[in-house]
């Protein structure tokens, strides 16, 4: 791990070069430890695929204090075997029907399967939320299946719909309100994933399992889902 300045409050550990589950689950166990142990000095934490950003409260401490704290917390993660709580595990209801699958034909096309198998593809797998992000509660989900992996289309749509399942290289994220975006769309949840009233405005936080599951047309609708 390596800890480096980033202005006058905040510094930044990187924990590696690269992404990986390993990677994620020291991420997360390290954010759960800075939360206790920094307590009122830190007054941000932003985690992400290899490194996590952190901001220190200038009214409790100083900057030099702080990097002496975030080192006295880190040093724990070095000298014992990470024993990580259980992951809290969603299952998040996705409506994967053609109405609102926007680039269904498409992606059945690049996967080389019809669109009911590529569901089921979706579906199997049990994703890591690896970071939040590009707008408040937008999920970094990885990782798709390999076979489903493809590129973020050319051309970016102007409005992507609240809720849209979406997939690009071998991510899978769900927009939390209608924005802007290039990732390929296969589906909708019903879900409401925007919270105002959480820390990080997400119904999700860096290190949990999400597990998507097909629902109908019927069930979508019944659960407030839109059109």
């Amino acid at each position: 791990m390596k800890i480096n300045l980033v202005n006058e409050n905040s510094v930044i550990i990187y924990f590696s070069d690269t992404v990986s589950i390993e990677t994620a689950d020291r991420i997360a166990y390290a954010c759960h430890l800075l939360r206790n142990g920094l307590a009122t000095m830190l007054s941000d934490i932003v985690p992400s695929y290899t490194s996590i950003l952190l901001s220190c409260n200038l009214r409790k401490t100083g900057l030099q204090g702080f990097v002496l704290a975030v080192k006295r917390v880190l040093e724990q993660i070095e000298a014992h075997n990470l024993d990580t709580p259980a992951a809290k595990q969603i299952t998040l209801p996705v409506y994967y029907g053609e109405e609102v699958a926007l680039d269904y034909a498409e992606i059945s096309e690049h996967v080389g399967l019809p669109f009911s198998e590529v569901v089921k593809l979706h579906t199997s797998e049990c994703y890591r939320v690896f970071a939040i992000g590009f707008a408040p509660g937008f999920a970094y989900l990885g990782n798709t299946p390999e076979s489903m992996t493809m590129p973020r289309k050319m051309t970016p749509r102007a409005k992507v719909p609240k809720g849209s399942v979406a997939i690009a290289d071998q991510q899978t994220a769900v927009y939390p309100r209608s924005s802007p975006g290039g990732w390929q769309v296969i589906g909708r949840t019903p879900v409401n994933l925007l919270d105002f009233s959480q820390d990080n405005l997400s119904q999700f936080s860096v290190g949990e399992h999400v597990r998507f599951e097909a629902i109908d047309r019927v069930t979508f609708l019944a659960m407030g889902g839109e059109l």
